[in-house]
């Protein structure tokens, strides 16, 4: 159940969230649920889409990205991003089906991915508080300082958007997946 509203439509939300979600219907092809929640603070909203649209432009990759975001909903226990991050895994990082388990259960099948995988777990278990060698590892994995600094930012984003979700109660509009299903 929805506990915060969500405009139905870009022309109920907010008259200065309206530009930006047309902005994301261009990109998208479609408005998710997450989009015209957030909208209703267009502060929020384009705070978000910055910060979103600045880590895109990052030195990660797709796939990191994403695998990050599925282990922390994973953590977060988060089933709107882990359909959301389930559904943009497979269909624009093209991740397999076994790999997203991996990140969901905190690593990778990739070996310099779980590094980063595994770091960002780190991150999120540890608020931040992780050890000499947590990130000494996720170095020698081949992370320049910057790859590092994004990840951890990686891991705010999207615990922000768990966050967001979790509090609303936000309508899952991807396929569903649960973080219960996880063996």
């Amino acid at each position: 159940m929805t506990r915060l509203s969500t405009p139905a439509t870009v022309n109920e939300a907010p008259a200065a969230s309206q530009p930006l979600l047309n902005a994301v219907n261009k990109q998208l092809g479609v408005v998710p649920n997450l989009f015209r929640l957030v909208a209703n603070s267009p502060a929020a909203l384009e705070g978000y889409l910055g910060m979103s649209g600045a880590l895109a432009k990052g030195a990660l990759p797709a796939q990191t990205r994403e695998r990050i975001a599925l282990a922390v909903a994973q953590i977060n226990g988060c089933d709107y991003c882990l359909s959301a991050h389930t559904y943009l895994g497979a269909n624009l990082a093209h991740l397999d089906e076994a790999e997203m388990l991996a990140n969901r259960r905190g690593g990778s099948t990739d070996p310099k991915a779980d590094a980063a995988v595994r770091f960002a777990v780190k991150v999120a278990d540890s608020r931040g508080h992780v050890a000499d060698d947590d990130v000494r590892a996720v170095k020698l994995a081949g992370y320049d300082d910057a790859q590092v600094i994004e990840i951890v930012q990686h891991v705010a984003l999207n615990t922000w958007t768990n966050y967001i979700n979790n509090v609303a109660g936000t309508e899952i509009d991807f396929p569903v997946v649960t973080a219960k299903n996880v063996a």
